[in-house]
């Protein structure tokens, strides 16, 4: 690698640190990022009481929001802002309270400024809960300075 230019896995990390930095509503999930690679990450959150509906079990809009923290994350290692311009999700089993849920977003397909992921949802067990898939957009603007804290 040449000077002044920046490993992507560093450059990923550095990204998404930044990022975090005013995400509230994943702070407020309790996302915690347990693998980042460019263009993949995984994320993991424990249901938490608040997070039940009326039927005491964990709110659709709560998976559905942890896949959609992995796709952000993940969409936005390659230092454009990304933002989402579609997203599905289907509900494959039930989520209770105290589970252990795991969102792994990787991307398969690039076609000009749009970008395609898929999120995969397990619980503690590795059962899939949900399946997710999201488009992205991809901006002309840096997320960050591109510089690396060495320049």
């Amino acid at each position: 690698m040449s000077a002044g230019q920046e490993d992507p896995q560093a450059r990923a990390e550095r990204l998404v640190a930044g990022m975090r930095v005013s995400d509230g509503f994943s702070a407020w999930l309790g996302v915690e990022v347990v693998a980042l690679a460019p263009a993949a990450c995984t994320v993991r959150a424990t249901v938490r009481r608040e997070m039940l509906n009326g039927f005491g079990v964990c709110h659709g809009g709560v998976t559905y929001s942890l896949a959609d923290s992995a796709l952000a994350f993940a969409s936005n290692t390659h230092g454009r802002v990304s933002m989402s311009v579609e997203n599905g999700i289907s509900y494959v089993a039930p989520v209770a309270l105290g589970d252990v849920l795991t969102a792994a977003a990787t991307e398969e397909g690039v076609g000009g400024r749009l970008a395609f992921y898929r999120v995969t949802v397990r619980n503690q067990h590795d059962a899939v809960v949900a399946l997710f898939r999201g488009t992205v957009y991809r901006t002309q603007r840096e997320m960050l300075s591109e510089k690396t804290q060495d320049d």
